[in-house]
């Protein structure tokens, strides 16, 4: 399979956009993936890339974009940091990646059994570590577990209904975050030029749940 061109990005709609990740997930999920020769597409992009998408997903090591979707060198932009929420610098590369590289979708993608919430449910543990740069990171998930969080219910990594709720509400809490703090994303979606949605991956199957 060859490398998108700027032709052939210029043909593609935020929803076919989204298909072909749909359509790469099942791909990867029953061990089909296209057959690409990377060096080629080593060569094809040598002048240029043309991502169709941006995806933004943990560090955690099962969570490779490119491989869970089935995709090559030039096809997405990888944005990763764990925890997968957004700051400025990570919405700056995603406006970059739409505004100026021509994306036509933006995925929040979150996964089970994240360690950096598991951090964050666990915070009170992680701080005796001494690590103070990861305590600043897990602390970013703080007022997402207190608003959902019941009365008497048990704060910890263990409590796994706690940690699904987690890791859906922090989905939807990027995609909030980036509407919210980035005009040039939010303009580019309502004009239709693009599309921001949410998406969790469970690590037992390599499936991709569309939320």
């Amino acid at each position: 399979m060859k490398a998108h061109t700027s032709e052939t990005q210029s043909t593609i709609t935020p929803e076919k956009a989204l298909q072909f990740l749909k359509e790469g997930n099942q791909r990867f999920v029953n061990n089909l993936k296209v057959n690409r020769n990377l060096l080629e597409q080593v060569n094809d992009t040598r002048e240029g890339q043309w991502p169709f998408a941006v995806i933004l997903s943990c560090i955690d090591s099962r969570t490779s974009a490119e491989l869970i979707f089935d995709q090559g060198l030039g096809d997405i932009f990888s944005v990763r940091i764990a925890g997968n929420f957004v700051n400025q610098d990570i919405l700056g590369s995603m406006e970059f990646g739409c505004n100026v590289a021509g994306s036509k979708l933006v995925v929040v993608l979150g996964h089970s059994k994240c360690g950096a919430l598991k951090g964050g449910l666990d915070a009170a543990k992680i701080e005796g570590l001494g690590m103070d740069n990861l305590n600043h990171l897990i602390y970013h998930f703080d007022p997402i577990i207190k608003k959902i969080i019941e009365d008497g219910e048990e704060r910890s990594s263990k409590n796994e209904d706690l940690l699904e709720r987690l890791n859906h509400h922090n989905v939807q809490q990027a995609l909030e975050d980036i509407r919210h703090n980035s005009s040039t994303l939010r303009s580019l979606e309502e004009e239709g030029k693009i599309k921001i949605v949410g998406a969790n991956y469970d690590v037992e199957t390599g499936v991709v749940t569309w939320l």
